[in-house]
Order: structure tokens, then C-alpha cells, then sequence
């Protein structure tokens, strides 16, 4: 049977601390020198969330053209021969499908 640690030090965010402290409704700190703008200024917040542009994050850049998803079945010794070639067999069997429509084979 697997043993139970039992936690110790509190992880994560101390939901209390930050309801108490929302609730007393102080000012925000704000350093003029470094920071983008003063979070107390409703206005100042507004202007620079409205100026702000979203970066994408790391991955594969979105395709000019999306391919429909497939689901079809073929047999297990032809996808193994696919996946057996590394990364990428998708893509290999959608060019040796575009080569037998292209050739007339399809």
C-alpha cells in the first residue's frame, strides 16, 4: 500500500492573503522607473492592455490551408511501415497518396 506524505509547507497561491488583502483595497505598488504603467490608474491600465498585440507561443505556424481530419482504416503492417520511418509518416503517406492521384492511380 503506497504511503501518504503528508504536506508540510503550503503550495501555490494563499487564497486567503489575497482575499484579505483585495478586501482592505490598498493601492497597488508602482514603480514610475520600471514598471509599464501605474495599475491604480484605471485609465492608464485601459490605454496600455488596448496598445498590447499577442505573441504566438512556440509550435508550428497555422497552415494557409487547413487539411480536413481523416479517419480510415488500412492495414497494421502498412501504417507500422509508415511510423517505422520516423517522424513525419503522415506526411509521407499523404505524398504517396497525392502521387497515386496525380499519376492516375486512384
Amino acid at each position: 500500500m503506497p504511503t501518504i506524505k503528508k504536506q508540510t509547507e503550503q503550495a501555490g497561491t494563499d487564497w486567503t492573503r489575497v482575499k484579505r488583502e483585495a478586501a482592505q483595497d490598498a493601492p497597488v505598488p508602482f514603480m514610475p522607473e520600471s514598471d509599464p504603467y501605474d495599475p491604480n490608474d484605471a485609465d492608464a491600465v485601459a490605454a496600455y492592455w488596448a496598445g498590447a498585440t499577442i505573441k504566438r507561443g512556440r509550435g508550428r505556424p497555422a497552415a494557409a490551408v487547413k487539411r480536413p481530419t481523416l479517419n480510415m482504416r488500412i492495414d497494421a503492417e502498412v501504417l507500422e511501415a509508415f511510423k517505422a520511418t520516423g517522424p513525419g509518416w503522415q506526411t509521407r503517406i499523404n505524398a504517396v497518396l497525392r502521387d497515386a492521384v496525380t499519376h492516375g492511380r486512384a
